[in-house]
């Protein structure tokens, strides 16, 4: 009997260790896809901070025509 209950024994050791181990690649491919998402989030900001940036300048642009067709209609 003691053989039988060390053998299982060790057959569940076997399995919890293969189980954490998946868990930890599992874990790892997370932390992956965090850090990918972190650059893209990153570089969508990086985006549309140039492209606000593009808009107020063109909206300065259209607001500076419109004051001197104004000035001139006077």
């Amino acid at each position: 009997m003691g053989e039988n209950v060390q053998t299982a024994m060790f057959e569940i050791l076997k399995s919890i260790q293969g189980k954490l181990a998946d868990h930890d690649r599992r874990f790892d491919e997370l932390g992956d896809l965090i850090r990918k998402q972190r650059r893209d989030t990153a570089g969508l900001l990086v985006m549309a901070k140039g492209a606000a940036g593009q808009f107020a300048e063109d909206l300065a642009a259209v607001e500076e025509r419109v004051r001197v067709l104004e000035v001139r209609g006077r």
